[in-house]
């Protein structure tokens, strides 16, 4: 099974590796940076997180090969801090967040693609009770127009998610090339052709199916205060929704309340978490852009804990 992880070395360089450390894999998809990690450690430890039963499956595989020291958990990120408490883990030396959709899950019959004519479904989670379908055919039109609008910064979302509603009732759509010709439809040959909205349509069904944002924006701060000193958090977005919710959370716990700023000192509770490792976000090389496109909206950020 291949699988591409975008700025993959970065990630890793990033985490500032020690050999005896604990890390977390949040994001654990099909092992290929959790492979790395798990390398580069002598007498440390690896967690790896992940909701994809097949992926979980497929890197226990490969992981096995490289070494024991490694526990896989099926569980979503966001539950990370409990699971680590069950195996008494109060701090650790990084954690990574690659946000992305593996490419075996692209590539799969699942329904993540537009692009070739599946069954709706976009569960990362095959328990989950809730499939792209569902939302396509059940959730109200002013639901749609909402996570359009949100999560697909779709302009045309009212009109998009007014034709489904209608189209809907003629006939279920089941397929994702019968919601790309819906999507057609409701905008146009000549928007559709310009602007491409079936890609913001069915990132928003996606992160409404997976509830990806909510997830995020909850578990980064738990994320930071499980880092140890001088641990490291690295994070790969693929979405400006989900940077902007790094980039908000890290500027919030790098910096001083302005509020406290005039007092001659501040109380411990209230400075700084951690640094901004990378002041600019870090974006892939040239030469990955050419041997994969799917990295070209991917950015990496890092913070250290102080």
């Amino acid at each position: 099974m291949k699988h591409y992880s975008v700025l993959k070395n970065e990630a890793i360089e990033g985490l500032a590796l020690k050999e005896d450390g604990i890390y977390v894999d949040a994001t654990l998809g099909y092992a290929g940076d959790a492979s790395s990690i798990l390398k580069s450690l002598k007498g440390g430890y690896l967690f790896a997180f992940d909701k994809d039963n097949e992926a979980l499956k497929y890197s226990d595989d490969v992981l096995k090969k490289i070494g024991s020291n490694y526990t896989l958990i099926h569980s979503d990120f966001v539950n990370m801090a409990s699971y680590l408490e069950n195996y008494h883990i109060k701090g650790v030396d990084g954690i990574l967040f690659d946000l992305g959709v593996s490419s075996p899950q692209l590539d799969e019959d699942r329904g993540f693609s537009f692009m070739r004519d599946e069954i709706l479904d976009m569960r990362m989670d095959k328990s989950n009770k809730v499939t792209a379908r569902r939302i396509v055919n059940e959730w109200s039109k002013d639901d749609l127009i909402n996570i359009f609008f949100q999560y697909g910064e779709e302009k045309l979302s009212k009109e998009i998610a007014s034709k489904i509603a209608c189209e809907r009732e003629k006939k279920e759509i089941v397929t994702t090339s019968q919601l790309v010709e819906v999507i057609k439809s409701a905008v146009g040959a000549n928007y559709f052709f310009k602007n491409h909205p079936e890609r913001n349509i069915f990132q928003a069904i996606r992160i409404a199916v997976n509830d990806e944002l909510a997830s995020l924006e909850k578990i980064l701060p738990i994320a930071i205060d499980l880092l140890n000193k001088k641990g490291r958090l690295v994070v790969i977005t693929f979405h400006s929704l989900e940077d902007r919710i790094v980039k908000k959370v890290f500027k919030k716990y790098s910096e001083v309340d302005p509020i406290l700023k005039g007092l001659p000192e501040i109380p411990l509770d209230y400075q700084p978490k951690i640094k901004i490792i990378n002041k600019k976000v870090i974006l892939p090389s040239k030469r990955e852009l050419e041997e994969n496109s799917r990295s070209k909206s991917a950015k990496l950020r890092i913070v250290e804990r102080i």
